[in-house]
């Protein structure tokens, strides 16, 4: 597999997450479920057959 290849692969993927990570966030608060002015996050990136394992936590300010 060529680099530019790999890269849009990786692309791809990273988009498809983003936008539907924002999807169910959107519609986690639309529905009420949150009691508080930030929203907690957590990412958690992992690989199946390596020891990838990587996490992200972050808040998101509520409107």
């Amino acid at each position: 597999m060529s680099e530019d290849a790999f890269n849009m692969s990786i692309r791809k993927f990273l988009k498809e997450v983003g936008v539907t990570s924002q999807r169910k966030i959107e519609e986690t608060v639309r529905e009420g479920h949150i009691g508080d002015k930030r929203l907690k996050v957590r990412m958690t990136l992992t690989a199946e057959g390596t020891g990838l394992n990587h996490v992200v936590d972050g808040e998101i300010e509520l409107p």
